[in-house]
């Protein structure tokens, strides 16, 4: 069985794709075979993993490229990628123009992935609100919400909540909402302290372990590395670890 995993927050600088990328590559080294699909015109998937940025996505989406031709290997062992670069952009405006089928997304990557024995798509979307968005979270099984610990911090979670809603009252969507991931938390402040005990307050059990601000992860993106493979004895490691537990205990 194949789960779909959307990383979003309608609030940029969260720590989004910084995930996405640590969780794919946390759930290969547990022994799972994973796409990773870059679905933000920044592109970054492909920095922090080394990568030359390519228009994977564009392709797939808009010049309707089979998944297998625009599919990546990685050099690490059971993790693909479907890269993003700005012409992502041009794919989300087509396709708010075209009104595609909220299933087109699923349909262009989670089906093919299926049956390619994939276990885990991961989808990373950009912070922006538009079709696409909609398209990947409605494709979604469980979807994660990285929250920066910062003052409006539940901003951008509230946006993705009522987003959510509509699509699972108007468009029957069918997953959940995964977890809350506090990011950039730091235990010395006083507001990243108030800001933590406010988000468990609104949002209770949905609320994951926190992962503390790193200089580390950071670096990862200049050494093409991800915190697995430049430091995977630190606290930032540690932290990542845990919430690759938490999703593949989501699995029973």
């Amino acid at each position: 069985m194949t789960l779909t995993i959307t990383i979003a927050n309608q609030k940029g600088g969260v720590g989004k794709t910084t995930t996405a990328v640590t969780l794919a590559h946390g759930l290969v080294r547990k022994g799972k075979r994973v796409l990773l699909v870059d679905l933000d015109p920044q592109g970054q998937c492909a920095t922090i993993l080394g990568l030359k940025p390519e228009p994977g996505a564009f392709n797939l989406l808009v010049s309707e490229q089979p998944l297998g031709q625009v599919i990546r290997a990685t050099d690490r062992e059971n993790l693909f990628v479907v890269l993003g670069d700005r012409k992502t952009a041009v794919a989300q405006t087509v396709l708010n123009v075209q009104r595609s089928p909220i299933s087109f997304t699923q349909n262009k990557i989670c089906i093919p992935a299926a049956r390619d024995s994939i276990d885990y798509v991961i989808l990373d979307t950009s912070p922006s609100v538009g079709e696409l968005q909609e398209q990947a979270l409605w494709a979604a099984d469980g979807v994660l919400i990285p929250c920066a610990v910062d003052y409006l911090a539940s901003d951008g979670v509230f946006n993705i909540a009522i987003t959510l809603k509509r699509i699972h009252d108007e468009l029957k969507w069918k997953g959940r909402i995964l977890g809350i991931l506090p990011t950039f938390y730091d235990s010395v402040t006083r507001e990243s302290k108030a800001t933590l005990q406010d988000l468990q307050k609104r949002f209770g059990s949905l609320l994951l372990p926190p992962i503390h601000r790193a200089t580390v992860l950071r670096e990862c993106a200049v050494e093409g590395k991800t915190i697995f493979e430049l430091d995977p004895s630190s606290r930032a490691a540690e932290q990542y670890d845990q919430l690759v537990g938490f999703v593949k205990s989501w699995e029973k």
